[in-house]
């Protein structure tokens, strides 16, 4: 396969699951605006821009995090490139751009999530409640991700289409985590709380994890069940540890394919086997906020070595 097909391919998958990340940002703020009296360390919604990266480009463009601004910057704002529209557009377009290593139930649904963005964008946003718009955006995503498990040929496309999606996915969950642990938390005191614990539910809701949650664990929701589901449970879906094993298997299937490892392989079996040899004691021993610090660092790496391994025209 072209370098330049594998990286549309790779970046369409990113940016459906970006775009489903930047939905699922609004649903935490929401929800959690609704707490009362009791902040953290930022607002909630201040606290959503500097766990996902967009507070610097927010700040030049609107100052203080008033919630509809930062509604619109998530999910309409085009000089936002991680807010829905910028998102599904630039999915589309690599989506036009390797029209034919594309089925087209992939296709369909891709144009159609752009052309009813464009309808949404036509109205007046008094008319948009950020809830269905939450929703609509997780249904596309959906409709797109399940096309392509239900119609690619398993392929090297498809790798790298999966190879995409668990990046993105990975990469997300822990600055998900991130913004509810660090950032949203106030004080110690409330570790354990009900604060916390409503906090944490917010979170799992938000993931569509909630139920999956219960019938792992059951019981009362605490941090060292979230961290043990979010972070080391391999049949949690969202799970760093799922996400990694993912990108794994099909850098390997890559790797055999094309008779030869890279360097990304073996990024991602080391990321993998660290994260088998952690225990949720050892995660909270280092900090869950640096412990996620140090997870999106080495997903940054693993992302550059994908790169020059398969995207940059030169295989390494």
């Amino acid at each position: 396969m072209l370098s330049r097909t594998a990286d549309n391919l790779y970046w369409l998958a990113r940016y459906m699951e970006r775009a489903d990340t930047s939905a699922r940002l609004l649903e935490v703020g929401s929800r959690i605006s609704l707490i009362p009296s009791v902040h953290g360390y930022r607002s909630e919604w201040d606290s959503l821009l500097q766990a996902s990266g967009m507070a610097e480009g927010f700040a030049r463009k609107y100052g203080d995090p008033v919630q509809r601004n930062i509604e619109s910057y998530l999910f309409f704002d085009r000089d936002n490139p991680s807010s829905v529209a910028s998102c599904i557009t630039a999915a589309r377009e690599n989506g036009r751009i390797v029209r034919t290593a594309l089925t087209t139930q992939v296709w369909d649904a891709l144009n159609t999530a752009f052309q009813e963005l464009k309808a949404l964008e036509r109205r007046p946003r008094s008319e948009l409640d950020s809830s269905r718009l939450t929703d609509w955006v997780m249904q596309h995503a959906a409709m797109v991700r399940g096309a392509i498990d239900a119609t690619l040929l398993r392929n090297d496309g498809y790798n790298f289409l999966n190879i995409g999606y668990y990046l993105e996915r990975a990469d997300n969950t822990a600055r998900l985590m991130d913004v509810k642990y660090y950032v949203l938390l106030p004080r110690v005191d409330f570790i354990g709380s009900g604060l916390d614990n409503y906090q944490w539910t917010t979170l799992l809701r938000a993931m569509g994890s909630h139920r999956a949650f219960h019938w792992a664990y059951g019981g009362e929701v605490t941090a060292g069940k979230i961290a043990d589901f979010l972070i080391l449970n391999p049949q949690c879906p969202r799970s760093l540890t799922t996400c990694v094993a993912g990108m794994a298997n099909h850098l390997g299937r890559l790797a055999k394919a094309y008779g030869r490892e890279t360097a990304a392989l073996v990024q991602a079996r080391a990321l993998m086997a660290g994260i088998e040899a952690t225990t949720v004691d050892g995660i909270f021993d280092e900090g869950l906020h640096e412990y996620l610090t140090r997870f999106i660092e080495n997903t940054a790496m693993l992302a550059n070595a994908i790169h020059d391994a398969y995207l940059s025209g030169e295989m390494r």
